[in-house]
């Protein structure tokens, strides 16, 4: 089976001034979720990098992403680029696409924080992993 390459982004960022703009744009529960979520992507290593990709925060290992934020009317994504690939025991990720996966929060549902603070580090740890397995 042949291995499939890791998807690169070009011109991450320590810190992208970008994110933060965007993140500016977006108020009230949903804007704060999206801070807290990606907040938590960025502190996973020294390593990670970030920058806008299709208008949406990403959070990469060096160049290779592991995860992305997204706000919507409704509701907050939490995207995984190898979601299909993480242990999900809590059962939240969510898509059926070969390789991404995502998260769902709501503003007013009761949510165990806890099982996505999980995927997120595993998110990272993963592409690590997968980085330096070649």
């Amino acid at each position: 089976m042949m291995e499939r390459k890791l998807f690169r982004l070009d011109g991450t960022l320590e810190h992208d001034p970008a994110i933060d703009a965007w993140m500016n744009t977006h108020g009230g529960v949903l804007g704060d979720t999206a801070r807290e979520w990606f907040q938590l992507m960025r502190q996973c290593g020294d390593e990670v990098r970030e920058l806008l990709h299709d208008g949406c925060p990403v959070a990469c290992l060096n160049d290779a992403p592991f995860a992305s934020m997204n706000v919507f009317t409704s509701h907050v994504n939490v995207g995984f680029f190898q979601g299909s690939a993480l242990p999900d025991p809590a059962c939240l990720l969510q898509g059926n696409g070969k390789f991404m996966r995502h998260v769902k929060l709501r503003p007013g549902t009761t949510f165990d924080a806890a099982p996505l603070r999980r995927l997120v580090v595993a998110a990272f740890l993963d592409m690590k992993a997968r980085i330096e397995n070649g």
